[in-house]
């Protein structure tokens, strides 16, 4: 088996080597809106999608232009690359993965790449890393590195810049040394409800630290815009902002890992989280009705990372030779285990489950998570969906606290 890996670590740059890293994020992001434009441009006027091999054209004209000849002094390979994940997003897009390609912005996700493992050098022993035009760069090598490194990306992050390295090697084909299957019912109360009785409670990390992003934020938007005063009240906001992403992302592969290795077959449900934390303020001529609530329920489901939490169980359970089944969520928390009577009236309270037809009783969230095993059971029984293997949605791994605050 074939398998893909990232090791994350944090760089320890010095001040030029920072200020190159800037510049070369920033000349990746003009060569993908430029790109951008160029191909809106071209629909407009009725020609043709441009592709990569054309685009690349269009690149070496740019880095010889005298207006646009600061490109020439980033490498290369991250900008071309650039024109790849464009060419990529509209693929995603042609096959409706995803919206149309939107114009990036600075500041957000600045990042490049090296597609090519002969364009850096990897000194683990030192623990450092060559990257062209920037020289070795020290790493805070927390874990080896296994595999054969395939590529290098460089991002930043809350003023810190990471290096992302992906290796691919070859493994012998797992066998999950567990031999059970369970359900699992993810909600707010709860974050999961396992079949066998086992419950994770809620980190909540962003609902705990909201009052005080709130101060921050207020008072960055008392600063005058782009003032010294204003960086440092935008900084601490952003640090925030990464101290609630690094608590969920810390707590999330706890669980699944703990699931994941107790359990070979994993039974969840096939939820639309986006489709859930939509906006109920509805437009001018059509209202929403108790926008509020659902706002803040929007939150507390985004809070809780779900499409996140299914992401690195499929992972973890596909690298340990385990399955994922994904099932219908309807009714899963109305139908009484014994009798299975559906009923909305099973189920009065968030919490508790009591059937008008045989009068059991138990949690809720319990009884969902026994039907979800169920449900599991009957789509390898009879055919269906078996999740461990399949491609990646477009959708986002997990909510940002920016977006957070602005449901």
């Amino acid at each position: 088996m074939k398998r893909l890996q990232a090791y994350k670590y944090e760089l320890q740059p010095n001040g030029e080597q920072q200020r190159c890293m800037r510049r070369f994020a920033g000349s990746c992001r003009f060569v993908f809106n430029k790109a951008l434009a160029l191909q809106k441009a071209n629909h407009e006027a009725g020609n043709k999608f441009i592709g990569y091999v054309a685009m690349a054209k269009h690149l070496t004209a740019w880095r010889n232009s005298s207006e646009t000849g600061w490109l020439s002094d980033a490498p290369v390979h991250p900008l071309q690359h650039a024109l790849k994940d464009l060419e990529r997003a509209y693929r995603n897009f042609f096959a409706k993965r995803a919206n149309f390609p939107r114009f990036k912005k600075k500041g957000m996700i600045d990042s490049f790449r090296y597609p090519d493992s002969k364009q850096f050098k990897i000194d683990a022993g030192n623990s450092r890393v060559f990257l062209p035009k920037l020289g070795w760069l020290r790493y805070r090598n927390s874990r080896d590195i296994l595999g054969t490194p395939k590529n290098i990306t460089v991002s930043s992050n809350g003023g810190k810049w990471f290096v992302s390295i992906q290796t691919e090697r070859e493994e012998a084909e797992p066998i999950h040394p567990a031999t059970s299957s369970v359900g699992v019912d993810v909600g707010i109360a709860r974050f999961a409800t396992l079949s066998d009785g086992t419950v994770f409670e809620p980190i909540n990390s962003f609902k705990k630290q909201q009052a005080r992003l709130a101060r921050y934020q207020r008072a960055m938007s008392r600063k005058t815009k782009f003032s010294n005063n204003w960086k440092k009240a935008k900084a601490k906001v952003t640090k925030l902002h990464q101290k609630i992403g690094n608590i969920r992302r810390d707590y999330l592969h706890k669980t699944t890992t703990t699931i994941s290795q107790n359990h070979a077959m994993v039974c969840i449900e096939d939820l639309q989280v986006r489709n859930m934390s939509k906006s109920a303020a509805g437009s001018t001529e059509a209202p929403g009705r108790n926008v509020k609530a659902k706002s803040g329920l929007n939150k507390s489901i985004l809070d809780q990372g779900w499409f996140e939490f299914r992401r690195q169980l499929e992972y973890k359970q596909a690298w340990r030779g385990g399955l994922v089944v994904a099932v219908n969520p309807r009714n899963t928390s109305r139908t009484c285990p014994c009798c299975a009577h559906v009923s909305a009236e099973n189920r009065q309270t968030q919490a508790s489950f009591t059937c008008v037809e045989c009068g059991f009783e138990e949690n809720a969230d319990l009884v969902g998570a026994i039907n979800i095993l169920a449900a599991g059971h009957a789509v390898l029984a009879c055919g269906g969906t078996v999740l461990s293997d399949r491609p990646a949605k477009q959708e986002p791994a997990e909510a940002t606290t920016q977006e957070l605050a602005l449901v």
